[in-house]
């Protein structure tokens, strides 16, 4: 037998597993469906949609305030947000995100994404929003919304 260098050994133990290596598993998949459909039902002003995708007692924060003044947390109204996402307005609520990390542990979900949000075409501002989701017996719900809102140092 030939002995094996230590570099080849190294390199071996740091390559990735075949179970790295495989697609994103089936809840990443259903976290991140969770999220779409979540602003699906904004962008079609539809409250029952949104509804869908929370848990009981879900929670919404938002993190922000005007430039130069220290940035405040809010709690905003489920009930509050879900009447506005229903009541017919002139223009699309059209936040666009993207999935930048997705971490799951048994039956929790956390979800780090940026976003833009535009009203209809026009941009309004950017952040970052962070789910918690919990899997429930119907599946993946959010459990917790907080965002940082901007208007500076978007893409």
């Amino acid at each position: 037998m030939k002995p094996v260098s230590a570099t080849l050994l190294l390199l071996a133990a740091s390559a990735p597993s075949p179970a790295q290596a495989q697609k994103p598993s089936s809840d990443t998949e259903a976290v991140k469906n969770v999220i779409t459909t979540f602003f699906d039902g904004m962008r079609r002003g539809d409250s029952t949609m949104v509804r869908r995708t929370l848990a009981p007692a879900a929670v919404f924060h938002g993190f922000g305030g005007k430039p130069g003044q220290t940035p405040t947390l809010e709690v905003e109204s489920i009930n509050g947000f879900l009447k506005a996402v229903g009541t017919p307005h002139a223009q699309v609520w059209d936040e666009r995100v993207e999935f930048e990390r997705v971490l799951i542990d048994a039956n929790l979900a956390s979800v780090w994404a940026p976003y833009e949000f535009y009203l209809g075409s026009k941009f309004s501002h950017c952040g970052y929003d962070s789910f918690q989701l919990v899997k429930l017996a119907d599946g993946w719900k959010i459990a917790h919304v907080i965002d940082t809102r901007r208007k500076e140092k978007c893409k």
